[in-house]
C-alpha cells in the first residue's frame, strides 16, 4: 500500500520566508545603508523571489519597518510594556533612558533606527508609520508615568506630561540622530535631573 504524502504546511513555509526577509532587510541596511538596500537585494539575501516580497509589502521601507518592529518586540519579550513605578520618578526615568541609550548604541538596532528615522524625514508616509507604530506607543508610556507622578504630587499639577517628556526624550534623540555629541548613561541622568528640577513642586 502506497504511503500517503503529507500536505506541505504553507503557513510554516511562509513564516520561514518572512523571517528570512526580516533578517535580510536588517542585515543589508547595516552593511550597505538604506539608499543601497533594494527589494531585489533583500529577496536575493533571503532566498526568495522579489514577487514574494511585493505580495506582502509595497516597498523596502515597509519591509524594514516591519522587520524593525519585530526586532524590538523580540527584544522586549512577552512582558507588557510599561515604565517602572517605584515611587521615585527620577530613578525610574533614569533607568528607562539608560536602557534606551544601550539600545541606540546596539549595532542590531542602530542602523535600522537611523535608516527609518532619516527616511521618515523625507518620506512623509514612512515618517507617519514610524511614529504611529513605534515612537508614539513608547512616548505614551512616559505620559502615563508622568501622569502618575503628577497624581502623587511629584510634579506640579499644571504640568502637561506630553510636553514634559520632551525635556529629556527630545535632546537624547537629537544628539543621537544628528551626532551632535556622545550619548551615555551620565548624559541621560543629567537630562532627567535638569528636567525634574524645573518640574518639581514649588
Amino acid at each position: 500500500m502506497a504511503t500517503r504524502k503529507s500536505t506541505p504546511d504553507t503557513s510554516r513555509r511562509s513564516e520561514r520566508s518572512r523571517r528570512a526577509i526580516y533578517d535580510a532587510a536588517l542585515a543589508l541596511v547595516a552593511e550597505v545603508g538604506y539608499p543601497k538596500t533594494t527589494v531585489e537585494g533583500i529577496a536575493a539575501r533571503a532566498g526568495v523571489g522579489k514577487q514574494t516580497i511585493y505580495r506582502w509589502w509595497s516597498s523596502k521601507a515597509d519591509v524594514l519597518l516591519e522587520a524593525f518592529l519585530d526586532l524590538t518586540d523580540q527584544a522586549a519579550g512577552q512582558e507588557p510594556p510599561a515604565l517602572p513605578d517605584t515611587g521615585d520618578l527620577a530613578a525610574d526615568l533614569k533607568a528607562v533612558l539608560r536602557a534606551t541609550v544601550d539600545e541606540l548604541l546596539d549595532p542590531r538596532f542602530e542602523a535600522p533606527s537611523r535608516a527609518l528615522a532619516a527616511e521618515g524625514v523625507v518620506n512623509e508616509e514612512v515618517g507617519r508609520q514610524f511614529v504611529a507604530a513605534l515612537l508614539e506607543p513608547q512616548l505614551q508610556l512616559y505620559v502615563d508615568r508622568l501622569r502618575a507622578a503628577r497624581s502623587a504630587g511629584q510634579v506640579r499639577p499644571e504640568v502637561d506630561p506630553r510636553i514634559a517628556l520632551e525635556l529629556f526624550v527630545s535632546p537624547l534623540a537629537q544628539r543621537w540622530l544628528q551626532r551632535t555629541g556622545p550619548i551615555s548613561h551620565a548624559y541621560t541622568d543629567t537630562l532627567v535631573d535638569y528636567a525634574l528640577y524645573g518640574l518639581a513642586p514649588r
